[in-house]
Parts: C-alpha cells; sequence; structure tokens
C-alpha cells in the first residue's frame, strides 16, 4: 500500500496546504565604481645601484631612520598596503622579496600594487675580510633604503577585500627587517583614533614630558635631544 509523504508545512483553513517561504538577506557587495587602476598593475622591478655617474661615500647617518616618517604616510590609490612600526633599511633583496610574493599572490585582472618606497640609494661601505684596521673608508658594499616609522611600504588595491590580501600582506611583512603590520584605509584611521582618545583619556599624572621637565633623579643628563623632541618615543633601531 503507497503511504503519501506528510506535506512540508501544517494544512491550513479548509485543510489546504499554505507554502512557506524563508526570509533570507544577502549583504550587499561593495562598490569599486571610484577605483582607477594605473597602468602597470604588479610592481615594478626596482635597480640594485642607483643609474647616477658617481657616489660618494656617505656617513651611517641613522637620523634617516630615527623618529616618525613625514612622507608617504596616507593612501594614494590603493585601499591596503603594509604600515612601518619602527625603523629600519630596506636592501635590494627585500625589494624583490616584496614584489615576487606579492606579484605571485595577487591577479592582476582585479588588483593591482604600488610601490610607496624609492629604490635603494643610500650607499654602505665596508671593508673586505680580513682587512688591517686603517687605510681609510672602505669601498662601497651595496645600496639600501631608509624608512622611518609610520611610512607605508607598499599599497594594493582594486575588486577586493582586505581578507583576501591580508594573508600574502602578512608574509611579506614577517620578512622586513623592522616591526610592520598589513593594514587597511579604515584599520589605520581606527589606529590613529585610538591614539588620540588614549592621549585624552589618559589618567596616569606621571607622564614623560612632567618627568622630564621636572628633571627628577636628574634623568636630564641621560637623555638626548631626540628623546626631548620625540618625548620618549621612537627609541631604539
Amino acid at each position: 500500500r503507497h503511504r503519501s509523504k506528510p506535506p512540508l508545512s501544517p494544512p491550513g483553513p479548509g485543510g489546504v496546504t499554505v507554502p512557506r517561504a524563508g526570509l533570507k538577506k544577502y549583504v550587499l557587495p561593495p562598490d569599486y565604481s571610484d577605483i582607477t587602476f594605473p597602468e602597470r598593475t604588479k610592481l615594478k622591478f626596482m635597480d640594485k645601484v642607483p643609474a647616477v655617474p658617481k657616489v660618494k661615500r656617505e656617513p651611517r647617518q641613522l637620523r634617516d631612520i630615527r623618529g616618525p616618517s613625514r612622507e608617504a604616510t596616507d593612501f594614494t590609490q590603493g585601499q591596503y598596503g603594509i604600515l612601518a612600526l619602527g625603523g629600519g633599511y630596506l636592501h635590494w633583496g627585500h625589494f624583490e622579496m616584496i614584489r615576487l610574493t606579492i606579484g605571485r599572490s595577487m591577479d592582476p585582472k582585479i588588483m593591482f600594487a604600488i610601490w610607496r618606497v624609492p629604490a635603494p640609494y643610500k650607499p654602505v661601505t665596508r671593508k673586505s675580510l680580513g682587512h688591517r684596521m686603517g687605510g681609510g673608508k672602505g669601498p662601497i658594499d651595496h645600496y639600501v633604503t631608509a624608512v622611518k616609522s609610520r611610512r607605508l611600504v607598499v599599497e594594493v588595491g582594486g575588486r577586493c577585500e582586505f581578507g583576501e590580501v591580508r594573508p600574502f600582506l602578512t608574509q611579506v611583512a614577517k620578512k622586513l627587517p623592522f616591526p610592520a603590520i598589513p593594514v587597511s584605509r579604515e584599520s589605520l584611521q581606527r589606529m590613529r583614533q585610538e591614539e588620540k582618545e588614549k592621549q585624552l583619556n589618559n589618567q596616569n599624572p606621571w607622564t614623560f614630558e612632567r618627568v622630564v621637565a621636572a628633571n627628577m633623579l636628574g634623568m636630564r643628563k641621560y637623555l638626548s635631544p631626540y628623546d626631548l623632541r620625540l618625548k620618549g618615543r621612537y627609541w631604539g633601531k
């Protein structure tokens, strides 16, 4: 004897089955109409040696990586990027690592990447192994690019979301010679807003400025003019 299956919904008035449809809420896709793509979507190759007739040997000038950066701190074309949280020098090998890692991971049809740092320009001298001391400054060994804290190293944009680019941006940030994190336009603005709120809502009366101004325990003789100007931040390598 054939048995009929029970209806999906209980019968309504008069024994008539009333069909029911579930309500679904779909998230609207983001709007990418205001995004403009550059001519070259991938990162360009950076020269290992600057194309100048003669390069002068320079002193170390560690002030090149000290303090916060005043350039390349905001986004220009992309929506995502890598933000440096400390100072350091980028070698040519770091440029190649960034270019190859991002180039293999991104889709050039819907994504693009641009540099926010110049090619290696600062000469670094080094004497050969086993060379006697003296004899003047050694020859130029390689070239580096100075990067200060709070500077964007590279930008990535296009018709993509942050979750798509975060894995390979994190992979690149971990290999840089200074602390860095992947950020988006929204997260960068949120980070700066949190810093302002912490500074305004600080409840600790013993701030660095007050301790230094009162010269407590005679600490002024241990501080440099950079510590007084930068208020104790951006110290170290």
